[in-house]
């Protein structure tokens, strides 16, 4: 289960959450993306996938998650979140503790699912964060996306005491600006908070990105020889060689009940 957060809007947090979900399946595995924006969802938008009923529907009792899943043309499997709906975006921890419990009950052999969270550390986002394995940062290489993505590792590491967080640095001239700007953050990180950080791939500046978003469509379907394609599938391979997560270090987890032994559970509990 990866989370995938930012500090700010407009780093392209959505776009890394499409195209890693869609490279990871273009690998083989069994990939099932939530958009997770609970507010402004834009994950459908940018697959051109029409959803009947979202996260809405579970939450008011009207559907089951099983209910409002569905598969895109690309044949990643999606639940979104809604669209224009403050009531969702303001969402409290246990109201989304709820949520994530619900997924217990779902009924899908998954490989990777991807959390793709609203910008910013409102309290579900921090809930949603916690329920996850890993914890991804989107970030740009400007002054205001460094100072929130900062910020964010901040608040996950100090006051919520998680691990497992990588850096994406996104748009980018090319990888080794992409690895100095991670040393550069990861160095604030251990002087001021005693901890590091991780990073796990840089996406580079691409036209063909922006192209896609116009055209509404995954970067991945759209131009699948550019270098942004290119990048994501080092992304997804990436993703696949980092080392097992043997602990959990966040709240309650996605599929908890059904991904560790009943020992465990009374462990966590």
């Amino acid at each position: 289960m990866i989370g995938i957060a930012s500090g700010k809007g407009g780093t392209g947090k959505t776009t890394v959450a499409v195209n890693l979900a869609l490279a990871l399946q273009e690998k083989g595995f069994r990939v099932m993306l939530f958009d997770a924006d609970l507010g402004l969802a834009n994950a459908p938008i940018l697959l051109g996938t029409r959803c009947p009923f979202n996260i809405s529907h579970v939450l008011s009792g009207e559907k089951t998650l099983s209910d409002i899943v569905v598969t895109t043309p690309q044949k990643l499997r999606l639940i979104s979140g809604a669209s224009g709906n403050q009531a969702l975006a303001g969402l409290m921890t246990l109201e989304v503790t709820r949520l994530v419990q619900a997924f217990s009950d779902l009924h899908e052999d998954l490989d990777y699912l991807i959390v793709d969270t609203a910008a910013g550390i409102a309290p579900s986002v921090l809930a949603l964060m916690a329920a996850c394995h890993r914890r991804f940062i989107v970030m740009r290489n400007d002054p205001l996306s460094i100072a929130d993505a900062y910020g964010t590792v901040k608040v996950l590491l100090e006051d919520l005491h998680m691990d497992q967080i990588y850096l994406i640095p996104n748009a980018v001239k090319n990888k080794r600006v992409g690895e100095e700007l991670f040393q550069r953050i990861n160095r604030v990180c251990a002087q001021h908070l005693t901890h590091t950080i991780d990073y796990v791939a840089s996406i580079e500046l691409d036209d063909s990105i922006q192209d896609a978003n116009s055209h509404l469509q995954p970067l991945m379907m759209f131009a699948p020889s550019s270098q942004g394609a290119k990048d994501f599938r080092l992304l997804a391979q990436a993703v696949t060689e980092l080392p097992a997560v043997d602990h959990l270090s966040g709240g309650v987890q996605f599929f908890a009940r059904r991904w560790l032994t009943p020992h465990r559970l009374r462990e966590l509990h």
